[in-house]
């Protein structure tokens, strides 16, 4: 589904005039693949470069060297952008800033609009995307009226609506309460589990990568780390040292470890440091 090979990024600085005035590199040599229908996740500290990676994958930036391929679609291709954009959606953090309709559901037939889709199946698209992320029943609603968590789940049903085969989530959570992010990280688990749809989630939040298929840590514009959620969070070490956390439980699981008790590295739930607990007793 994305493939990437030797990527570099840099933005170019410019003096108070607008002359440039030198570069800085956001990404460093990234090279990774993800196959269709996996649950990616994209961790790294701020300045890390993983939302100039999730652009990328998006063409809403292009490669200074390098190469991206979304689908076997070249992004550096400007007669692809559309393609490529209508294969990959993007879901940003502030819902606010990709909601424009007036009525929830005329938000969320907006897309498939401008792609020229007949407006009977528009309407179908519609029911399907609401229905996808839990959100058919306000559909009639104002988004104005809506929660953040709400917001942002009528935002991935718009993206839904376009039938992507992949959807990238740069931080859709950041300005959600614990609440909203739980909803829009299952409606992503339940599109990426029963429709086969790709996602990649760039997130912050320890918790929401646990149920990731893969992760990849950023750190400088590089790949720092990369391997299932239990092979990365059992070097608590190594996240710390990139200045990141681990999940708390992973956490407390490993303070246990090192004070002695028989736990196996790379705890992710509570019900799996419950049962080491009690085996060890």
């Amino acid at each position: 589904m994305i493939k990437i090979s030797r990527l570099i990024h840099d933005y170019i600085q410019r003096d108070e005039e607008g002359n440039p005035s030198g570069t800085i590199r956001a990404l460093d040599d990234i090279s990774l693949d993800v196959e269709p229908g996996q649950f990616i996740a994209i961790l790294g500290h701020n300045g890390s470069g993983k939302s100039t990676l999730a652009k990328h994958l998006n063409a809403l930036l292009f490669p200074t060297e390098g190469a991206v391929w979304v689908n076997g679609l070249d992004t550096r291709d400007q007669n692809l952008i559309w393609d490529i954009r209508q294969t990959a959606g993007m879901v940003f953090q502030n819902p606010d800033n990709q909601i424009i309709g007036q009525v929830v559901e005329e938000d969320v037939g907006f897309g498939p609009e401008n792609m020229g889709v007949p407006t009977q199946e528009i309407w179908n698209r519609v029911e399907e995307s609401l229905k996808a992320v839990g959100m058919y029943e306000y559909r009639k609603k104002s988004p104005n009226r809506l929660s953040g968590g709400q917001k942002q789940r009528v935002s991935i049903a718009g993206v839904i609506a376009m039938h992507p085969r992949c959807i990238v989530m740069d931080e859709p959570t950041a300005m959600l309460d614990p609440s909203g992010r739980a909803d829009v990280i299952n409606a992503a688990m339940t599109l990426n589990r029963e429709e086969g749809i790709t996602i990649i989630l760039i997130t912050h939040y320890m918790e929401e990568a646990i149920r990731a298929d893969r992760i990849f840590v950023m750190d400088e514009g590089k790949v720092a780390m990369q391997g299932t959620p239990r092979e990365i969070f059992s070097r608590v070490e190594e996240m710390q040292a990139l200045h990141l956390d681990v999940p708390q439980v992973t956490l407390l699981a490993h303070t246990l470890r090192q004070r002695g008790l028989s736990i196996p590295e790379g705890i992710l739930t509570r019900e799996e440091l419950a049962e080491a607990l009690l085996g060890g007793n």
